[in-house]
């Protein structure tokens, strides 16, 4: 039997945790205590076939294993998830021979093992509730592809796009961190089991069987690794993949919010769950949710940052990073949400839209553009011309398209020292915001004919996403079914 008693759960007495009773390092978080008892099952299965355990005395630990798991299954769910609390119960079955059970092991690779059983479940949690929230962003946004509005850079209104192309932009982030959770997943889900303490034990256990029994489909292969770094960057992968996540729907949160500010808003909240009534100014709706939203995407951000901070400076083998549930994914389920949600619950004003949009100057960058490509204007002079023509109509309280074109054509002399080379048929079409929008012709624009692929091939990485998730679940399955087969059978096994 091999590893260090002290660690992996490490320490039985005294914490850096303070008054906290130590044996809350080993409770539930996640399904720690139900992985354990994989663990134990898994163990007791790979040490039978190898030989390095008789089958009699395997056989009698397995039916040991099981009378603990039936003894739990109609008490108070046991708790902790550390062996040193789970071997007595064991003993107590078996007899002394039970302690053959940890034969190679150590709680370091075991807390390890269960550390990324967790993880792998919430990563898969996580990336489900992802998959909803961009379907919910294509849903959307299927619905809106006509829908003109205005888009800001600096806080300022900068040029018009659509309400679909602008929650494509976020399906498209939100795309790349399903991109790093599957990324992540690759890493997290290889097996440290069998690993020992650090350098493996003399045992010649089989650790591709534990892995295959676990559903790992590899292995953390140097046993150092397997304990003291692996761990880390895995985790990391995780939380960086989370933390990213919670910074860009923090910013739609932000941007639904500022439309607030204005007496109408042309993108609020459906009045309902999502918003709540001020309790002494009936005339309010305030977007609760939206508040909710990132004040629930800020905690994510902090405690995904929490995983970092206890990971950073610390030696090899310490017990800053060992924890059986190591990124908390269950507030990202609910950000995620409640994100959904908040999407889902989206109203758009298309006239308060499209009249924000007329009461600016956002479309003059189309005035230069179509100077250079109609008249041969160099982009320069045509964009000096657009900015005082900016700066007269404002300066006389007028909106773009309320400008004379008597003055528009003076305006132009002044600046370039000749006619106004556009007709004012030309000149009131390249204004208008239809014309701007639906005319772009780069890859990515907000024109109909790229956003609707854009669209067709976010839903096709969304079902290519569905089929990964589903892959996932179904090997995952198979695995457990092919431990309880395993397992039962050496229960089964005559001889003892």
């Amino acid at each position: 039997m091999s590893g260090d008693q002290s660690s992996a759960g490490e320490p039985r007495a005294g914490s850096a945790h303070g008054a906290m009773d130590i044996n809350e390092i080993f409770r539930s978080g996640g399904r720690s205590v139900e992985f354990l008892d994989r663990i134990n099952m898994a163990s007791i299965v790979m040490l039978d076939e190898t030989a390095i355990v008789p089958r009699e005395i395997a056989a009698n630990i397995a039916r040991g294993i099981a009378r603990v798991l039936h003894e739990e299954r109609i008490t108070p769910p046991r708790r902790s998830a550390d062996y040193l609390d789970y071997e007595p119960r064991l003993l107590a079955v078996t007899g002394a021979e039970g302690s053959r059970l940890h034969t190679g092991r150590s709680r370091q690779d075991i807390a390890s093992t269960i550390a990324r059983m967790n993880l792998r479940d919430g990563v898969l949690s996580a990336f489900d509730a992802l998959w909803l929230a961009r379907s919910k962003l294509l849903e959307v946004a299927g619905r809106h592809t006509r829908s003109i509005i205005p888009a800001y850079t600096h806080g300022v209104q900068a040029q018009p796009t659509t309400f679909a192309h602008y929650l494509l932009a976020f399906e498209a982030a939100m795309q790349r961190q399903g991109e790093r959770l599957r990324q992540a997943y690759g890493r997290i889900n290889c097996c440290p089991l069998g690993a020992a303490a650090l350098a493996t034990s003399s045992f010649p256990l089989d650790r591709g069987r534990l892995a295959q029994l676990l559903g790992f489909e590899g292995l953390v292969e140097n046993a150092y690794d397997a304990n003291h770094l692996a761990p880390i960057d895995a985790f990391l992968d995780v939380a960086a993949a989370l933390a990213v996540a919670a910074v860009q729907i923090g910013q739609f949160a932000q941007d639904v919010h500022a439309q607030y500010d204005d007496p109408k808003p042309w993108l609020v909240l459906a009045t309902g769950s999502l918003t709540g009534v001020s309790s002494i100014m009936p005339q309010k709706r305030n977007p609760a949710a939206l508040e909710q939203l990132r004040v629930q995407a800020s905690i994510l951000l902090g405690e995904m940052q929490a995983v970092f901070l206890l990971a950073h400076n610390v030696r090899t083998g310490m017990f800053d990073y060992r924890m059986y549930d190591p990124v908390p994914c269950a507030r990202a389920l609910q950000v995620l949400k409640l994100f959904q949600q908040v999407v889902g619950g989206i109203v758009v004003d298309e006239e308060r839209a499209a009249a924000e949009v007329r009461a600016d100057y956002s479309t003059t960058t189309e005035i230069a553009d179509a100077l250079l490509q109609r008249a041969a204007v160099p982009f320069r002079i045509g964009h000096h011309f657009a900015s005082r023509l900016t700066d007269y109509g404002r300066s006389h309280g007028l909106k773009l398209d309320e400008i004379a074109f008597a003055d528009v054509e003076s305006i132009y002399r002044k600046e370039a020292e000749q006619p106004f080379p556009l007709s004012e048929a030309e000149f009131r079409q390249v204004i208008s915001a239809e014309y701007m929008v639906y005319g772009r012709r780069g890859r990515g624009g907000p024109q109909l004919d790229e956003v609707n692929r854009m669209l067709a091939a976010a839903h096709a990485a969304l079902q290519a996403d569905s089929g990964w998730l589903a892959q996932c679940n179904v090997s995952l399955d198979r695995s457990a079914a092919d431990l309880d087969a395993a397992f039962g059978a050496l229960t089964a096994a005559e001889g003892s």
